[in-house]
């Protein structure tokens, strides 16, 4: 199965970003899959993604970003038609309620297994969550981004975006984020999952 997998640069206070660290290794560790770090940037992103999915045109495509607020790996559910940002992208770009296609559907549904995913994650005690809201900020915008591409050439492959938390970080007593191996295990699972070697 020829699998599209991506993830994004550090932007803003994010340092390094998880997503990105993630497909590098899977990048290692699975050299079947295609990976692809995209820039943090609305356009630049959605075009190379664009290009990707026209040059390798993959049986399925998970897209990963981080969510530093949240401390299990989230499953997201939908995508929405609208970029709205209160900091703008590494290209200096800010977004303030605009549409991402003019002429688009309001949502896509991910098109991923999520309740399998979950089950798979949960059974092996990795904090896990499906998530209704992808944000407004790059993030949203690749995940719309691919589920429209798909629609409009009538494509038939799964696709969707997880969010994973920001990196472990202890400060004093005060323990946020999840390890990187963590993370990393997970995403082979609900690659696992995806691929039908895995049940949730």
């Amino acid at each position: 199965m020829n699998i599209l997998i991506t993830g994004f640069t550090p932007f803003g206070e994010v340092e390094r970003n998880p997503s990105q660290l993630i497909v590098e290794c899977l990048a290692e560790r699975q050299p079947d899959l295609r990976t692809l770090v995209l820039p943090t940037e609305y356009h630049a992103a959605a075009e190379k993604l664009r290009a990707a999915l026209r040059d390798w045109q993959p049986d399925a495509v998970v897209s990963l970003g981080v969510a530093q607020s949240r401390s299990a790996i989230t499953l997201e559910r939908i995508a929405i038609n609208v970029d709205d940002a209160s900091i703008p992208d590494n290209g200096g770009v800010l977004k303030t309620g605009d549409l991402i296609e003019p002429e688009g559907a309001i949502a896509y549904w991910s098109t991923l297994p999520l309740q399998p995913m979950l089950s798979a994650l949960q059974t092996r005690g990795i904090p896990a969550a499906i998530s209704n809201h992808a944000g407004t900020y790059v993030c949203n915008h690749v995940f719309y981004t691919v589920r429209h591409y798909v629609e409009q050439h009538g494509l038939n492959i799964p696709c969707g975006f997880i969010h994973v938390p920001g990196l472990l970080k202890v400060d004093g007593e005060t323990t946020t984020g999840m390890p990187l191996e963590q993370m990393v295990e997970a995403v082979e699972i609900c690659l696992a999952v995806l691929r039908g070697d895995l049940r949730g």
